[in-house]
């Protein structure tokens, strides 16, 4: 009884996203973005997720010229759908808004070239990349095994061996992916100008000032202060209601 009750429940619950979903859709057409707004929020706060629908929350809050939570949601999107153009382009739109001109500091050497290889897909995607592999190394081996002809055997021995080789280094990049997933914590800053500190007391000394829109990464959180990094690679320690965390 509790099971269907519990179904129930997760089918109205997602019926009732849905159309309040489709009604935001039907406010973002007519033009009435605080409602859409509204509607698409109600949405996330049920706990339901997915790219359309922070995209078009990007997107609302993008008319309205409101650069923080624009990127943010179009951030949230990129999360959901990496390799989404038409997410990025909107995103690289709302990102000139942003007072802040901070320019990222290219990785060089082997370290850029592992992670533009393993950056390439998913680690979701990289898994099942090393499950087919591994279904055709099973379909190799069988071949070897029941194969008669001794060039035949060749062919499916020298298959083996490759897929095995690709099979361990999907299985190594979908765990690079993944840990370097767990491990990024970036965040959107909220505070339309902020001060940033040399360390995590308010009367410290300012480091530097950062405005809404700016993208920052968390490295640690001591009471009411975050430690940040910027794409430019300088730190410091930022209040932590003047930012919000793409990963929850």
């Amino acid at each position: 009884m509790k099971k269907v009750l519990y179904i129930f429940l997760l089918f109205t619950q997602t019926f009732w996203a849905q159309t309040t979903f489709e009604k935001g859709n039907d406010f973002y057409q007519k033009g009435k973005y605080d409602e859409a707004i509204s509607s698409y929020e109600s949405v996330v706060k049920s706990g339901q997720q997915s790219a359309e629908l922070y995209f078009n929350l990007g997107n609302s809050y993008y008319k309205l010229n409101k650069v923080a939570p624009a990127i943010f949601n179009f951030e949230k999107a990129l999360l959901l759908h990496p390799n989404d153009s038409e997410i990025q382009n909107n995103l690289s739109f709302a990102q000139k808004m942003t007072i802040d001109d901070i320019t990222e500091v290219p990785k060089v050497g082997f370290a850029k070239i592992l992670q533009d290889f393993t950056s390439g897909f998913h680690y979701d995607t990289w898994a099942w990349i090393a499950i087919v592999l591994s279904v055709l190394f099973l379909v190799c081996f069988v071949g070897y095994y029941f194969s008669n002809a001794t060039v035949l055997k060749r062919v499916f021995f020298v298959g083996m061996i490759f897929l095995l080789l690709f099979n361990i280094i999907s299985i190594l990049a979908a765990f690079a992916q993944k840990n370097h997933s767990e491990n990024d914590r970036p965040a959107i800053v909220f505070a339309e100008v902020t001060s940033v500190k040399s360390e995590p007391n308010a009367s410290a000394q300012d480091a530097f000032v950062l405005h809404a829109g700016t993208k920052v990464f968390v490295l640690e959180s001591l009471n009411n202060f975050k430690k940040i990094q910027l794409l430019d690679l300088k730190e410091g320690w930022i209040e932590k209601s003047a930012i919000k965390e793409l990963k929850n």
